[in-house]
């Protein structure tokens, strides 16, 4: 974010008051907000603060709770492989092969599209860590609580 930030201003800098403007700056920074973009949905998910709707989840409680929350997390982990981590993978790939390189960093363009397959692997671990979590409280907090195992 930091360097966003001074990507930014130096555009700012050497556009106005150096009258010189910066070719590079504002590439990077279109690069660095989609990784930032990117990286924060995968943490969004991790914080459970993702765009959701819970109205059902809200209301269920015990056992169909806890399945609801395990087929969510599954349906999650299935589009991150299929989406995000294959097919960002297969655009990396292909990026790459195809030497596409960006016009004012002369990077190779398989690194800022990088972020795609991260991202899903983040979010692939994220779901696994979530359903971990909701195991415990069901299974292992229900048997301790004295109610039983549901």
């Amino acid at each position: 974010m930091a360097l966003l930030v001074v990507s930014v201003t130096w555009q700012i800098l050497s556009r106005y008051l150096l009258a010189v403007p910066s070719s590079w700056t504002e590439e990077l920074a279109r690069f660095l907000l989609v990784w930032i973009g990117i990286l924060g949905a995968a943490y969004a998910y991790k914080v459970k603060m993702h765009l959701g709707i819970d109205l059902l989840a809200q209301s269920l409680r015990g056992r169909k709770a806890f399945l609801l929350e395990l087929l969510v997390n599954s349906v999650v982990v299935v589009f991150a492989v299929a989406v995000m981590v294959v097919g960002g993978s297969k655009l990396v790939a292909m990026t790459w092969e195809l030497n596409q390189i960006s016009p004012a960093l002369g990077i190779p363009m398989a690194f800022v599209y990088t972020v795609v397959p991260l991202s899903g692997a983040l979010v692939c671990l994220y779901a696994a860590e979530h359903s971990v979590q909701a195991w415990r409280e069901h299974c292992v907090g229900a048997g301790s609580s004295g109610t039983g195992r549901a």
